[in-house]
């Protein structure tokens, strides 16, 4: 079974910086071969994906993050980031990472998820 590990969350203050990682392992397919993405749900919402990454680099974003957050992969390393800067209260949400392979929705894995919290 596929496993994603995040990590790099944290508290900052708002304006603040926090780089967010997922290493995946155990895949079926190569990793290059992976859609990988990353979801943030806060409390009482819905899950909403912030950004998404192929496995040629082609990046697209919510429009809430759109210059603020850069998805990018190492996939060397087996590895997506999430770095994301001036963060806002309203970024407060616990972020998951997910893994489509050959970017088939149906076929997505799910991390555990870290927690990102912004105060004001």
């Amino acid at each position: 079974q596929v496993q994603l590990v995040e990590s790099g969350g944290g508290s900052v203050q708002a304006g603040g910086s926090l780089k967010l990682s997922c290493e995946a392992s155990r895949l079926k397919y190569s990793y290059a071969g992976h859609c990988m993405l990353w979801f943030r749900q806060a409390p009482r919402k819905e899950r909403e994906q912030v950004a998404r990454i192929t496995g040629i680099n082609k990046a697209t974003y919510a429009d809430s993050v759109e210059g603020r957050f850069t998805i990018s992969r190492d996939n060397n390393k087996s590895t997506v980031y999430l770095e994301m800067n001036n963060l806002e209260p309203e970024d407060t949400a616990m972020y998951y990472c997910a893994a489509d392979p050959l970017c088939a929705p149906s076929l997505r894995s799910w991390g555990q998820g870290t927690q990102v919290t912004v105060s004001s």
